[in-house]
């Protein structure tokens, strides 16, 4: 379930309040076409990936409870005291369909008239450094059903969905993921416990940002502020299962069951935990080659969080798994360059496995510290080669270079001599699960 477009450009009414820190309303009040939306100005998604180093961004959006039909007049009322206007947003982003991204439109502070020809959930962006604003989505929306975790019963989550029926997509979100699913979904996945499945999208976020060494909410390696969003795209292209891209991760239809079930997300969520992982994925130390590799460092990750079977560990039809393919590859003369992609993750977990779990936190922390640059691939491997040295404190230059033949430049191997780290206590390259 991989794929990314431009080469990784890879009935208990409305809700009334959302907070910018928490991404959680207040008290919903009175079934009614009017969402009154508090909103609190934070940094926006393209800073946290510089700050991040990653390859990808997440969310800037705040999510409203609400939806406008194609070609509704909907009246949008706005009280910027700060000086600060926020954007609306009509749509979801959805790469391979027409249209295929939101429709922003820039408001003004008092009465606004937004009319969208295609329709669709309605956000709010508000970029800045904690400047508020009021919005008013009044006249001419609808409600959309919202599921809120911590915050929403079951109960009134379905009566939501059994009244709110003229918005075509439905919303689940917490702290930090925001789902959007299409109504059709929604009501084939309404028996599932949405506060249970809401537990896992964290419990998987939380692995993400613990493999890449985020914790906290403050200074250089404290965790993403914005939400991830995982959308239920209406298409994708041939051979494409899902995709990962800046703000959001796609996912067909066909791949519901590991998106809006809890079962499948706990079990079987492969795709899920490997998009998610592209918009972790540290770009200094991605090669073109590793691109559909390191974002499943994390998918390993996440296995391991929730008890599951190593996907390394699944066997063949000649009954070798991932090890001993990479592992006789390697030892029949084949360079790094030359395994495939799973193939390619092995050493890769090696460093995990030998060294133990602080390895990768270490490595993405050094990264984000000193952000070297990247021009090239060449730079890229290298970064790879010389940061798992500092990050297990041990020269690694053989694992790299001398057992699995990572193509390390003469410049590379000079960085690493000049650490001066001693050789590792353990044969790394020998490690399997």
């Amino acid at each position: 379930m991989r794929s990314t477009p431009l080469h990784r450009r890879t009935a208990l009414g409305a809700l009334a309040a959302v907070t910018g820190a928490a991404l959680l309303p207040g008290t919903a009040h009175a079934a009614r076409a009017t969402a009154t939306v508090q909103l609190t100005a934070r940094v926006s998604a393209e800073s946290q990936r510089i700050r991040l180093g990653a390859a990808q961004r997440a969310s800037d959006f705040f999510t409203t409870g609400t939806y406008a039909p194609a070609g509704a007049a909907v009246t949008v009322t706005v009280s910027a005291p700060d000086g600060v206007l926020p954007t609306l947003y009509v749509g979801i982003p959805d790469y391979y369909a027409t249209p295929n991204a939101p429709r922003a439109y820039v408001l003004k502070a008092g009465t606004n008239t937004v009319t969208d020809p295609n329709g669709g959930p309605i956000h709010l962006t508000l970029t800045g450094s904690g400047q508020r604003a009021t919005v008013t989505i009044g006249a001419g929306s609808v409600p959309m059903p919202t599921f809120v975790h911590g915050a929403t019963s079951e109960s009134a989550f379905q009566s939501q969905l059994d009244s709110y029926t003229s918005a075509g997509y439905v919303q689940l979100r917490s702290a930090h993921a925001i789902v959007t699913l299409s109504r059709a979904t929604a009501l084939q996945y309404r028996a599932e416990n949405h506060a249970a499945l809401l537990d896992t999208y964290e419990q998987l976020l939380t692995s993400h940002a613990a493999f890449s060494g985020l914790s906290g909410t403050s200074g250089t390696h404290a965790r993403n502020p914005l939400p991830y969003h995982f959308v239920n795209v209406t298409k994708v292209g041939t051979g494409v299962g899902a995709y990962a891209t800046h703000g959001y991760t796609g996912y067909p239809s066909g791949a519901m069951t590991y998106i809006a079930g809890v079962n499948g997300l706990r079990t079987g969520g492969w795709g899920m935990y490997h998009e998610l992982g592209h918009q972790h994925q540290q770009s200094a130390y991605k090669p073109g080659a590793l691109t559909e590799v390191t974002c499943n460092l994390y998918s390993l990750a996440a296995q391991r969080t929730l008890g599951q079977t190593s996907r390394l560990l699944s066997k063949n039809t000649a009954g070798k798994d991932v090890y001993d393919l990479a592992f006789a590859a390697r030892d029949g003369g084949s360079d790094y360059t030359a395994l495939d992609v799973w193939q390619k993750l092995v050493p890769l977990w090696q460093l995990h496995l030998a060294f133990g779990g602080g390895v990768w936190p270490e490595l993405h922390r050094l990264i984000r510290t000193e952000r070297p640059e990247a021009a090239t691939d060449a730079d890229r491997y290298d970064h790879l080669a010389v940061y798992a040295c500092r990050a297990t404190g041990r020269d690694l230059g053989d694992f790299f270079v001398g057992t699995w033949r990572f193509p390390v430049t003469a410049a590379g191997r000079s960085r690493i001599a000049a650490l001066g780290l001693a050789e590792p206590t353990v044969d790394a390259s020998t490690y399997r699960e």
